[in-house]
This record gives C-alpha cells, sequence and structure tokens, in this order.
C-alpha cells in the first residue's frame, strides 16, 4: 500500500473520535454491557483485518510474516470469543457472567501469540542474547509485581470462582504476551515498529488489568467508568495494529539503525518503580499477602538485576582485556612501521605524530607536535595543499591521496605519498588523519623515466614526442623553426661519431642559449633540430631564425680543432592545429637550396 501520513489518516482519526465518544456515551447511560461486548467484537474484527494487511505486505520479512499471522489467526479467536458473549448477552441482557466459551477462545488466540512471541528470532548470540533475557525478566517482573499488588491479590478474591478463573487464566496469558512484546522491543528484531509495540503493549495489558488497576488506586468506579476504563485500551490497541499497517515500510530503516542504546532504560525503570512501590506498601504498617508478593518481586527484580550486572562486568572485563592487547598490538605497529602517522587540525597543526617522524623528516614526534605542516611544504606545493584540503574537507571518512614534498631536518625537501581522511567526525580520533611514505627514491626514478621519455638523450633537449604536446597544448598562435645542419654529415665521417656527438651537444647548447622563457628547442633526430615560440609572429620567428644561423655557424672547439658547420632554418607560422612542421620543414630545404646555389653561384 502506498504511504498514508499517519496524522491524516482515516481510520485512525475515526479509531480516536470513538475513544473520545465512549467516555460521554458510557458515563451517561450506565452500565451497557451488551453494548460494549459488541463494541469490542467490532473492535476484534478491525484488529483482524489490520494484522492481516501487515502479513500480506511485500515489506514484510518471512519470520515476521510468520509473527503476523499466528496474530491473525489469534485475533479471529477473539472475535470468536467475544462474538459469542456478544451473543449471549443480546439473548439476555441480564447476564452477569463471563462465558468460559469466550475465555477459552481468548486465552487459545492469545497463546497462540505468544508462542509465535517467543519462537521469533532474537538476533545477536551468546552472553547478548543473555542480557537480553534478564532485561526482559525484569520488566516483566515489575509489571507482575504492580499487576499483584493493584489486581491480582485484591480483585480475583472477591469474585465467583468460574469469574476468577477465567481473570486468572486471562492475567496469566496478558503477562505472557507483555513479556512477548517486551523481549521483541528490547531485541531490536521485532516485526513491528518500536511505537507500534508499545502503544500495543499498552492497549493489550491494559484490557485485562486498566479497570481493577484504576480501582486499586483510586477505589470503586461507577458501572459506566468500568465500562469507559476496559474499552479504551482496546481502542488503543486496534489503533496500534492500523498505526503498525501504516508503518510497514519503516521495518527495515528500524532494523538498519539497530536498537543500541535504548533497551537498557526500562529494566531501571522497573526496579525504580518496584522500589517506590515497596516502600508505599509498608507504609500502611499492615504487612498482608500484597505487601509479602511486593517484598518478594522487590527481592526477584533485583536478583536479575545482579545477574544481568554480573554477565555484563564479566562480558567488560572481557572487553578491556581485548582492548588492551589490542591498544599493545597498534603501538607495536606505529612504533616499527616505516610509514609516518600524523593527527592534524584543520589549520595544519600536527597534534599526533607517530615514532616514525624521526625516519621520515628527521624531527622528533614530540618535536613535530604543536608545529604546522603548512611551514613544511614546499613552497611550489602549496596549490595542491590547498586544493588536497578542499577535497578533503568536502569528503570526511574517504581516503583521499596525492604527493607533496615536505622539509627534512637537513633543509632538503622529501616527497611523500599521502592517504588524507578527515576523521574529525570520530570522538575517538578529532582530527585529519595522514599517513605518509617517503617517496622521493621513486619519486626521482619517476621524474627521470619520464624525462627520458621527453627528451634526447645525447643533447638533454627535448625530443619529437614533448614537442608535438607542447604543440597540441598551445592555444595561441605560434611560429615554429626547423634546423638542419649543413656540413654536418662531412664531419661525422671524417672525425668520427664521437666528435659529430659533440658538435650536436654544442649547437643544442647555442640554441638553448637564444631562447627565452616559454620557448623549447627540441631534436627531432640525427642533425635536425626544431624550435617551438609560442605567441610568436612570423617577423620576429625570422628573425631569430637569421640569428641561430649565425650563432651555429660560429667555430666549435671541439677535439683541439676549430669545425664549422652551416645551419639552414626553416620557418612556419599559424596556429596550433595547422601542420607547422611540414611548412617548417617545406621552408628548410628551399633555404638550404638557396644556400647551395648562392656557394655555387661564388667565383672561384
Amino acid at each position: 500500500m502506498p504511504k498514508r501520513s499517519v496524522a491524516t489518516d482515516p481510520v485512525l482519526l475515526g479509531l480516536v473520535a470513538v475513544g473520545v465518544l465512549l467516555v460521554p456515551w458510557f458515563l451517561r447511560h450506565g452500565e451497557q454491557r451488551t453494548a460494549s461486548w459488541a463494541i469490542q467484537t467490532a473492535l476484534d474484527t478491525a484488529n483482524t483485518y489490520f494484522m492481516w494487511r501487515t502479513a500480506v505486505h511485500p515489506a514484510m520479512t518471512a519470520a515476521g510474516r510468520r509473527f503476523w499471522w499466528a496474530a491473525v489467526i489469534g485475533s479471529a479467536g477473539c472475535v470468536a470469543g467475544d462474538g459469542y458473549q456478544t451473543v449471549l448477552m443480546l439473548a439476555d441482557p441480564t447476564t452477569t457472567t463471563i462465558s468460559g466459551v469466550q475465555t477459552g477462545l481468548v486465552v487459545s488466540g492469545m497463546a497462540l501469540v505468544v508462542g509465535a512471541m517467543l519462537r521469533h528470532p532474537l538476533g545477536g548470540a551468546g552472553r547478548q542474547r543473555l542480557r537480553l533475557w534478564f532485561d526482559a525478566a525484569t520488566v516483566l517482573t515489575g509489571v507482575a509485581v504492580f499487576l499483584w499488588y493493584y489486581v491480582l491479590a485484591t480483585d480475583l478474591s472477591g469474585r465467583q470462582a468460574a469469574d476468577r478463573w477465567g481473570a486468572a487464566a486471562t492475567a496469566v496469558v496478558m503477562l505472557l504476551v507483555t513479556f512477548g512484546l517486551l523481549k521483541l522491543i528490547l531485541s531490536g528484531t521485532a516485526p513491528f515498529t518500536r511505537s507500534a509495540g508499545i502503544a500495543a503493549a499498552l492497549g493489550v495489558t491494559g484490557t485485562a488489568f486498566a479497570a481493577p488497576m484504576m480501582s486499586g488506586m483510586i477505589g470503586d468506579l461507577s458501572p459506566g467508568g468500568t465500562i469507559v476504563v476496559q474499552l479504551l485500551p482496546c481502542v488503543l490497541a486496534s489503533a496500534a495494529f492500523r498505526l503498525q499497517q501504516l508503518q510497514v515500510w519503516r521495518l527495515a530503516g528500524e532494523r538498519k539503525a539497530g536498537m543500541a542504546g535504548r533497551s537498557s532504560r526500562l529494566p531501571y525503570l522497573a526496579v525504580i518503580a518496584t522500589q517506590i512501590l515497596l516502600v508505599v506498601s509498608l507504609s500502611d504498617g499492615d504487612i498482608d499477602l500484597r505487601v509479602r508478593g511486593v517484598a518478594v518481586g522487590a527481592v526477584v527484580i533485583t536478583a536479575l538485576v545482579l545477574g544481568r550486572q554480573v554477565a555484563a562486568l564479566h562480558d567488560n572485563e572481557r572487553l578491556l582485556t581485548e582492548l588492551d592487547g589490542q591498544a599493545e598490538r597498534f603501538r607495536a605497529l606505529v612504533q616499527n612501521t616505516s610509514d609516518l602517522t600524523l593527527v592534524i587540525a584543520y589549520d595544519g597543526t600536527v597534534e599526533y605524530a607517530s615514532p616514525a617522524a624521526l625516519r621520515v623528516l628527521g624531527v622528533r614526534d614530540e618535536d613535530l607536535v604543536g608545529t604546522s605542516l603548512r611551514d613544511r611544504t614546499h613552497p611550489a606545493d602549496e596549490p595542491v595543499a590547498v586544493e588536497l584540503a578542499e577535497r578533503v574537507a568536502a569528503h570526511p571518512g574517504t581516503g583521499i591521496g596525492t604527493q607533496v614534498r615536505w622539509r627534512h631536518a637537513d633543509g632538503s625537501y622529501r616527497w611523500l605519498d599521502l592517504v588524507i581522511t578527515d576523521l574529525s567526525h570520530n570522538p575517538n580520533v578529532g582530527g585529519v588523519v595522514l599517513n605518509a611514505r617517503d617517496a622521493t627514491e621513486a619519486r626521482a626514478l619517476h621524474d627521470e623515466l619520464h624525462r627520458q621519455a621527453t627528451h634526447d638523450a645525447l643533447t638533454g633537449l627535448a625530443n619529437r614526442v614533448l614537442l608535438h604536446r607542447r604543440l597540441e597544448a598551445s592555444t595561441e598562435r605560434v611560429s615554429m623553426l626547423l634546423i638542419d645542419l649543413d656540413g654536418f654529415k662531412e664531419i661525422n665521417d671524417r672525425l668520427g661519431h664521437h666528435t659529430g656527438d659533440l658538435v650536436l651537444q654544442e649547437v643544442a647548447r647555442r640554441l638553448t642559449g637564444l631562447l627565452g622563457a616559454g620557448e623549447l628547442a627540441a631534436r627531432l633526430g640525427g642533425d635536425e633540430f626544431a624550435v617551438l615560440l609560442p605567441g610568436t609572429e612570423a617577423t620576429a620567428a625570422a628573425r631569430l631564425a637569421e640569428r641561430i644561423a649565425v650563432v651555429v655557424a660560429e667555430p666549435m672547439p671541439i677535439g683541439g680543432a676549430l669545425l664549422t658547420v652551416g645551419a639552414s632554418v626553416g620557418v612556419a607560422a599559424g596556429a596550433p592545429g595547422d601542420d607547422l612542421l611540414r611548412t617548417a620543414d617545406a621552408a628548410m630545404y628551399e633555404r638550404k637550396r638557396e644556400r647551395r646555389a648562392l656557394r655555387t653561384a661564388k667565383p672561384v
């Protein structure tokens, strides 16, 4: 069924209206026993329908479905029993006794429900389940003491034998229903919500004990008042079953959230209430059967609490032993690991440092506490640290990794692999946890491998891969120079590759010396070089090409001799997406032909 607001549910509102109208009707018209039995039968019928709808709901678990089908059958027994009594009252309105058939059907139906409650899975195991039984028994004992004092010891003695045995059977089965409800509520595995369970417990218990308890507390009630006190708990029970039908979709959420931290209060309230009742019962000075029953109940409930506390004490001792062992293992791991663990505040102040601080940063852990990591971070990594702090704050509880450089005690900077987790929401931590591992050697290897992949091994200039990356990354107009050495092959063939390599290295140094910030020189292979000039127009690029040709052509002192090579430089300018390298290559070959033609045209 679709989710419906409890406050606007017409059935619940109708039950509330019935409860309100019952009071003036019966107080005004006095004892209307036939009407009260008819109303009770109608409420039983409504309960059966509410329970059936809950049992067949698709959100109900298999165990919960078994429980609610047992409740449907038990409620149907109440319909039959109360309906039979209603028929008797209609046939003879002067009837004052309750039929044994009615008592048998109601008790049998409630006994079936009790059996389903006791068989419902509790969850937990071992001592956790033992504590649950102690808690449920403690609360039940407290309820039984009050029922004994205000109901059983006073009310049953004045009835006829048949009524007395019927009332006693009803009282016992209602006590068992209360125990089953308490067990399920305290376990956190109940097939009903906590609010519906508490309302049902009050309503079911009140159907048997509300009237005699009120009489015991405030004196005899009028006939109409007695019926009102008997019927109002029945209306409350029906409202609880309707509430559960509306809230069945919440069961999964309550099971996931659990009942931890809320179940231990009821037993202590039962103890306090029982002790107060014992004091009140002793104040009259007349120690009769009622007072002795309360005293026995106080002894029993005290014994149950002591048993529960002994079990809890044993568990606490075992837990403390386990925690001490875990703490010792944690200290051993932290003190002997090569990784540094820090707990810092949001402003970067170190609140805790593990002993590995001495190995990683050359600083003792006690000296690192109270200092700021911001003062230790490499200036170039400060933007990374700021961005990282924002990510960590936006994702609490999630580990986020990065690499930064922190200053070592010797003044150098060490690369560190960091995993940072914001655990400030955890009361046992209360800060941001950093796990740091020295990555200086790994970073140096990484940087070297990256340099080898993007730079020429002989000259140290960028290679073709890096040149294309920089060209693709450009967003503005660029110029490209392509340089080919003239006369290099003759030097390489005549003086050998070693001398040729020295010539190429010298050319690389001269090219680098002519470039400004952001400009890139690259060796494409052999004696071919390229220069990338971001934001440079063709005219300025042409001037630089002429200067490169002049500088490269200057004699090179290599191996005790002066060697000379020329440079043919092609120039291309355009957008980054243009094929500038091909255009510059064509311009370079055109320049090479011009230089060759110029040399050929010179007079001998």
